[in-house]
């Protein structure tokens, strides 16, 4: 029965979409976000569905949109380079089959990214993607909040829509995505228009922001509560009484405490004291490893390159059970010596180091921190403009810049840097970008009077071919 509700959600849709090609985009976000074929027992996870839903944006693109304004931009340009060094270090990889594997799903990732903002020529279009974007991590937020209200959830036991450690559906993963999409949900209830921004719209808002707030709490990922953090303090940047706004925040995180489950609280508490924590020990290691690696291998070692690597290292503190379970007396041992291999490296720069080396590096920072630079010039550009219809530009930049700094925070502890929803973050950014780069230019178009003559002579830039619209 649960398969036969999401293929005939999927086949509504894709029959809508026949009708505005542009829905076909939207339809594959859907996909590679909540991923139905996972949720599906046999009638969608038989068939390659999102290869099937980009063929067929691709080609309604192609066929049936027009491509006048569409502009291709520098980092588009990044993340190229990027594929075809990924495709590089594939083909050497010292794991191939472990890299073909991960290469599976990385490249289309990035093909999606690179082509999603050729299609991102409207204001109606952007906000369609970062309503989608929102409404379908909203999915698995929202499931996720109202079990962590009814069980309080706990480490690797919250279950979201299906029992799948993988992608959205991991618990660090999406404790940062969900923090990291506050600010986008904000934006689209103060200055949504598909879904007007009524009283309807802004408790559904807040009500899911207080879901995606409880997501660190029920999946206990030491990852989301850093980036509650980094959320708070990037909010204070535009608060008008910033005492007030500090004040209460803190106010109300200590006031949380009492109801947050004890087994949350102790997981957090690790944070002060890693050295103690065999996952945060683990971690120094793997990254210790990577950079001597890094050192000897500078192009990288392909996908999955840390399957490869074996560790030592000295564990300070281990609790009474683990001791225990070891067959180790407790009482006679003060600090160990841990032997362990083929850890993950649960860094997203160390993951880029280690498989892609420095140039990858180098690449994949130039793409987000040039994400996070172009917001900022637009913010700036357009944060006191008073023409019409310009009024939301610098705060989608804003909500865009914050969840890219939220999430570039959360992968300094979680190996995501190839996840396909920061790239759709990318693509929007993109989009913003060079839309407002040609609304810009055509505002800028006007003819000049020749001296004396009367005449007009046209600017280099041509006039708009149609009124422009959103």
């Amino acid at each position: 029965m649960r398969d036969l509700v999401f293929v005939g959600y999927l086949v509504a849709l894709l029959f809508i979409a026949f009708k505005r090609p542009f829905l076909f985009t939207l339809v594959y976000a859907y996909v590679d976000i909540v991923a139905p074929q996972r949720l599906s027992y046999f009638m969608l996870n038989s068939v390659p569905l999102s290869l099937i839903v980009f063929a067929l944006a691709f080609l309604g693109y192609m066929l049936a949109d027009n491509k006048q304004d569409s502009r291709f931009s520098v980092r588009q340009g990044m993340m190229i380079l990027l594929l075809i060094y990924c495709g590089y270090t594939t083909v050497q990889a010292e794991v191939p089959d472990a890299a073909l594997e991960k290469w599976d799903w990385v490249w289309k990732a990035l093909v999606f990214a690179i082509f999603l903002p050729l299609t991102l020529k409207t204001k109606l279009r952007l906000e369609a993607l970062a309503l989608f974007m929102v409404l379908c991590a909203g999915t698995l937020i929202i499931t996720g909040g109202i079990k962590t209200l009814a069980s309080g959830g706990g480490y690797g036991v919250l279950v979201l829509l299906v029992d799948n450690n993988s992608g959205l559906y991991e618990g660090s993963i999406i404790s940062t995505v969900a923090i990291c999409i506050i600010p986008l949900i904000l934006w689209l209830a103060n200055y949504g228009t598909i879904f007007p921004p009524d009283w309807r719209v802004k408790i559904f808002a807040y009500c899911l922001v207080f879901a995606a707030l409880l997501i660190p709490i029920g999946t206990q990922a030491r990852t989301g509560l850093v980036c509650i953090g980094v959320l708070a303090v990037l909010q204070l940047r535009f608060a008008r009484h910033r005492l007030i706004y500090g004040g209460l925040a803190m106010a109300l995180g200590l006031l949380a405490i009492p109801f947050l489950p004890q087994s949350f609280t102790e997981r957090m508490a690790t944070i002060e004291n890693y050295e103690a924590d065999q996952s945060a020990s683990t971690r120094l290691a793997v990254w210790r490893w990577t950079i001597e690696y890094a050192n000897q291998h500078p192009f990288g070692g392909g996908f999955d390159v840390y399957r490869i690597n074996k560790l030592t290292y000295e564990l300070s503190e281990v609790d009474v059970e683990q001791y225990e379970q070891w067959g180790i007396d407790p009482d006679d041992v003060d600090a160990r010596l841990i032997e362990d291999e083929s850890r993950a490296f649960h860094s997203s720069y160390f993951e880029m180091l280690g498989e892609q080396g420095y140039p990858g590096l180098i690449l994949w920072l130039l793409i987000h921190v040039g994400g996070i630079w172009r917001m900022e010039m637009l913010r700036r550009k357009y944060a006191k403009s008073e023409k019409q219809g310009e009024q939301w530009v610098a705060p989608l930049a804003i909500a865009l810049q914050h969840g890219h700094i939220i999430f570039l925070v959360g992968a300094l502890f979680v190996g995501i840097a190839y996840q396909p929803f920061i790239y759709m973050l990318v693509a929007l950014q993109i989009g913003l970008d060079t839309y407002m780069k040609r609304r810009s230019a055509e505002a800028a178009w006007q003819p000049i009077a020749k001296q004396g003559t009367g005449a007009t002579k046209p600017t280099a830039l041509p006039p708009p071919r149609r009124p422009f619209t959103n």
